[in-house]
């Protein structure tokens, strides 16, 4: 049996995994489905490439599936062919996306795989506090300008900036606090889990119309040193 995690890089699919692994499903692989398109209403986008990194830190298996073409049809042969040829669960980290849900559990049906969401129907707010309290240093990589200004790009998601996103949803504001709705994508850099931290060595943040986001061009692994001791971890 294979336990996959469809892993973006991002807090939700990150957690996810994790709660998995302490839950009796410990993660075997971790699957990236990497689409042309930018604006792919199933995947996520920003540095996927990062994911790899993540693996080696975390010490599971990494594979890599594009998506050839554009559209639903290609975006769902994409994620049949990643999730064909073994068995076992099949762990996802949505919350409310019911897009993604149905479609993801239809082809994990055909395959007899089963699906495990441990945040499926969450509440937003408790999903990312939950996620901060783990450890997980969650960095916002992707934001629609209105309602999150540009300059947050590249920042951290703590419970300061988790208490300012459900301030602006209190105003009145159409958003969720989770990203649930595409106001901003992330991308988990450490965790107490990971053996090593991701480094970014090099970026550029890109502003076009209504978004903001972080290109990352180059990054690398360190290694984290043991409370107390100044030896690294590993």
């Amino acid at each position: 049996m294979t336990v996959t995690a469809l892993v973006s890089g991002g807090k939700d699919s990150v957690y996810a995994a994790y709660l998995s692994d302490t839950q009796g499903w410990p993660v075997d692989e971790l699957v990236t489905l990497r689409p042309d398109d930018p604006e792919s209403m199933l995947f996520h986008v920003p540095n996927l490439d990062l994911v790899a990194l993540q693996a080696e830190a975390w010490g599971r298996r990494h594979r890599s599936v594009a998506v050839r073409g554009r559209g639903e049809a290609a975006e769902l042969d994409a994620l049949e062919r990643a999730l064909a040829g073994v068995r076992g669960p099949v762990v996802a980290g949505a919350i409310a996306s019911s897009y993604q849900w149905a479609r993801l559990v239809r082809i994990a049906d055909r395959l007899g795989r089963r699906v495990y969401a441990p945040l499926w129907r969450k509440d937003p707010a408790r999903v990312v506090r939950e996620e901060i309290a783990a450890g997980l240093d969650i960095r916002l990589v992707h934001l629609a300008a209105d309602p999150l200004p540009a300059e947050w790009v590249g920042s951290r998601l703590d419970t300061d900036r988790l208490a300012e996103l459900e301030r602006r949803a209190d105003s009145g504001r159409r958003m969720n606090v989770a990203g649930e709705g595409g106001e901003y994508e992330t991308l988990v850099v450490d965790a107490p889990f990971f053996s090593q931290r991701i480094e970014i060595d090099a970026s550029a943040t890109i502003v076009t119309g209504s978004t903001a986001r972080l290109d990352i061009s180059s990054a690398h692994l360190k290694r984290k040193k043991i409370p107390g001791s100044g030896r690294p971890l590993g």
